[in-house]
């Protein structure tokens, strides 16, 4: 029972297939606002998983240092704070719907469970598992870390149906009970059998040096900045991914794409760690991404595709390698280890992290703002139902995207050099 994957893979997994269920915001959102008498306020629920992926890489960046002490203490914590967050959200739709409570408190019940209790729930747990997998899988930490994030990638496409069919059955209040107990055994399982290896002894890092010394490194802001181009860009598609499949006659598929993009997004996870393993500089593997990004995102924009000029494949193409930004999330730590050492780890990659608490804040609500103000809103027909999209303004966000990914790739030959050979170890 004392082996790698024992003692890592497999708790990461249960821990990161859990919470990454944070992406399948997108099935329900709507459907939230309707129970708790917001149908017209969509844009306010929306602030909901925004509040969730904020408090998630805040939570990373000040407990990291919990981590780094304890990955036991932090692993309880994601796992009470997850299950008590995703009940709560529970109550306070049930309790909207029934007319219990105004809206405007099931909306606020809302940003404390699904945003902060939820998202502390969230950070705790995505970097609880990080540097426990580095130290098992010394020679291959790219694959080891690859392969826990891919779980939280993998999460959405696990998720998607289950999540479907259990509104449809129970009830979207039900839904959030039943996952609530749910994840919570899972989370705790992993919990438990989370453990770093035997004989492993923590080396103090030398006196007077701390996590917060990297904010000073050039190395690192352009890291960080990478990192939040890249988080950022890829909210901005995923929030409008539900509405570009409609526009573009696929509305029918929805689940099935939606899960199809997020396979993408673990493959993403997985492959481009394992293969930055390989790599020199695992700096070539943000390249590798953002070239990528830029090319499909202009072909997108060229051949006017979301507005049905061109066979709808281009986009199926565009959401899949825009969910392989993934990759980014699986090399950070790796990355940061390459430059950093192992020392510290937790607590850097947590502060890192909250490249993705400020993306979250503005990756979707920045999309949905350019889709309100710009284009033009059209019906569009799925299941036999007229439903309103705006092809237009899902183009307009590809110009913005674009133009982020130039600047990142600019930040990734300028400011991240090679890390030196000698490494702190």
């Amino acid at each position: 029972m004392n082996n790698k994957w024992v003692r890592a893979a497999i708790p990461a997994l249960l821990l990161h297939c859990s919470i990454g269920t944070v992406y399948c915001w997108s099935l329900f959102s709507e459907a939230i606002a309707n129970e708790i008498g917001l149908s017209n306020g969509k844009g306010a629920v929306e602030w909901a998983f925004s509040f969730a992926i904020f408090f998630l890489g805040m939570s990373a960046a000040f407990l990291g240092n919990v981590v780094e002490k304890n990955i036991h203490r932090s692993s309880l914590i994601a796992t009470v704070c997850f299950a008590v967050g995703m009940a709560g959200s529970g109550l306070f739709i049930s309790l909207g719907h029934n007319g219990t409570v105004s809206p405007t408190m099931a909306l606020i019940g809302l940003y404390i469970c699904y945003g902060l209790i939820m998202g502390i729930g969230l950070g705790t747990g995505y970097l609880s598992p990080v540097k426990t997998l580095m130290l098992w899988f010394e020679d291959r930490k790219g694959l080891a870390t690859g392969l826990a994030v891919a779980g939280f990638g993998a999460a959405k496409a696990i998720a998607s149906p289950i999540m479907e069919a259990l509104q449809k059955s129970v009830g979207l209040a039900n839904m959030f009970y039943i996952l609530a107990v749910v994840y919570f055994i899972m989370m705790f399982i992993g919990h438990l059998l989370l453990k770093k290896p035997e004989g492993w002894v923590e080396t103090p890092a030398p006196k007077g040096e701390k996590a917060v010394g990297v904010l000073k490194s050039k190395t690192f802001i352009g890291i960080w900045l990478m990192f939040y181009i890249n988080i950022t860009c890829g909210l901005m598609l995923i929030s409008q991914e539900k509405s570009i499949i409609k526009a573009i006659g696929l509305g029918a598929m929805v689940g099935l794409i939606s899960s199809l993009t997020a396979v993408a997004n673990a493959g993403g996870r997985l492959g481009f760690s394992a293969w930055a393993d390989k790599m020199k500089d695992r700096n070539t593997i943000y390249k590798i991404i953002f070239i990528m990004s830029i090319g499909v995102t202009a072909i997108s924009m060229v051949t006017g595709a979301i507005s049905g000029e061109l066979v709808p494949i281009v986009i199926l193409l565009l959401l899949c390698v825009n969910a392989g930004y993934g990759g980014g999330f699986s090399n950070l730590p790796t990355l940061l280890s390459d430059h950093y050492g192992m020392k510290t780890i937790s607590a850097i990659h947590g502060i890192a992290l909250s490249a993705w608490a400020f993306a979250g804040l503005t990756g979707n609500n920045l999309s949905n703002w350019i889709v309100e103000k710009f284009g033009k809103v059209k019906t569009a027909m799925v299941d036999g139902h007229e439903v309103l999209v705006n092809p237009t303004g899902y183009q307009k966000v590809l110009y913005v995207t674009l133009a982020l990914y130039v600047i990142a790739l600019i930040i990734s030959f300028v400011m991240v050099p090679k890390p030196s050979q000698k490494k702190a170890e």
